[in-house]
């Protein structure tokens, strides 16, 4: 018997192979959830879904355009009747230094981050609220809690610090509707969302700040998620919890 068996579940940026995301999606559809994964690539997600399973799906979503958010939730609504769960996974980041920071890098970094975490959650909570119950788990970041200093820029971890503001504010407004918001502060995680960009010098400096010698994978982070999506976290609400190998140790 799974965790999440008979539960329905919304992953977003889950089509990277790699990724955090389908790592989450894969391990919620081992413990009996049904998945839907959204992703800008439609083709993509589609083959994400129908690489964990024929009853999951997947559906083109851009997590910055509200109106498209509100689209892809009505339709599992028609389709499932019903969401519990909410993993606003969907990020990028970029390797720039304050000076370097350009407008159009603030608002891609900013938009996708933050913006796409409130949207997707405005548009799932209401469905949750009528249900008296649903988990949304977001994910932030170390360098949220350090102030940089792994791989995103000052703008990345703006945004991801942002995030841990959003869920525990909307994580207030939401308990009386037995509508759970947590986030997850993973630290330097071996995916793929560096972009190449990623030196072999700056590895070494990232692995010699970690206590437990090596990077992360991402069924470490899904580990966690599956936990706050779960009933084992069914009075936690409001926290941060770091998956990061000791590299913060408050």
């Amino acid at each position: 018997m799974g965790l999440l068996e008979g539960k329905f579940a919304i992953v977003t940026g889950a089509a990277s192979a790699r990724g955090l995301g389908k790592a989450t999606a894969k391990l919620f559809a081992e413990h009996g959830a049904t998945v839907a994964i959204l992703d800008l690539d439609l083709d993509a997600a589609k083959a994400a879904a129908a690489d964990i399973g024929e009853q999951h799906i997947g559906l083109a979503c851009n997590v910055t355009d509200k109106a498209a958010c509100q689209a892809a939730v009505d339709e599992l609504v028609a389709k499932w009747g019903r969401i519990d769960i909410l993993v606003n996974n969907a990020g990028i980041t970029q390797p720039l230094k304050s000076l370097q920071i350009e407008p159009g890098n603030y608002d891609a970094v900013m938009d996708v981050n933050l913006r796409g975490t409130l949207y997707m959650s405005q548009v799932c909570v209401p469905v949750m609220q009528a249900q008296k119950s649903g988990s949304v788990v977001n994910l932030s970041s170390v360098s949220a809690q350090r102030g940089g200093g792994i791989f995103g820029g000052p703008h990345y971890s703006a945004a991801k610090a942002g995030i841990l503001g959003l869920t525990k504010a909307m994580a207030r407004e939401f308990a009386p509707d037995q509508v759970r918001f947590n986030a997850i502060c993973p630290g330097f995680i071996a995916t793929d969302i560096t972009g190449g960009k990623l030196t072999p010098e700056m590895k070494v400096m990232i692995l010699e700040g970690i206590p437990m010698g090596r990077a992360g994978e991402a069924s470490d982070v899904a580990g966690c998620a599956l936990f706050l999506a779960s009933d084992l976290s069914a009075y936690c609400t409001g926290t941060e919890v770091d998956v990061n190998g000791g590299s913060l140790i408050h």
